[in-house]
């Protein structure tokens, strides 16, 4: 298993234990040199947004995995965490709607945690 794909599948689960809305695994890496995968995921507000990207942090961070950067403010509604093979977005629902990462990055294929 590809190291990116095991970090990806802890992401899910950090997101997942603590109620992250419509998680998203789209894997670029065919079509971009910006990393293999995106994570897209939203919470249902700034609190919730806000344990979700802590969520990640604490679970890569216990692994020694620290993020090359993070984009956007704890009261933004759109979080990114770039850990150079991956990238983990956390929206707010409003604003997931309203940029529509799935729908820019169509040509990515979606894949399910399981076959990672």
């Amino acid at each position: 298993m590809k190291e990116s794909s095991k970090h990806v599948k802890e992401v899910y689960q950090a997101l997942s234990d603590k109620k992250a809305e419509d998680i998203k695994i789209i894997h670029i890496g065919d079509i971009s040199v910006i990393a293999d995968y995106f994570v897209i995921a939203h919470g249902n507000n700034a609190p919730h947004v806000e344990a979700l990207v802590d969520s990640v942090k604490e679970q890569l961070g216990r692994k020694g995995i620290e993020p090359a950067r993070i984009e956007g403010i704890r009261s933004s509604g759109w979080i990114l965490m770039d850990y150079g093979d991956f990238v983990v977005h956390v929206f707010s629902s409003e604003d997931r709607l309203f940029y529509d990462l799935e729908r820019i990055w169509k040509d990515g294929k979606t894949v399910d945690v399981n076959t990672l």
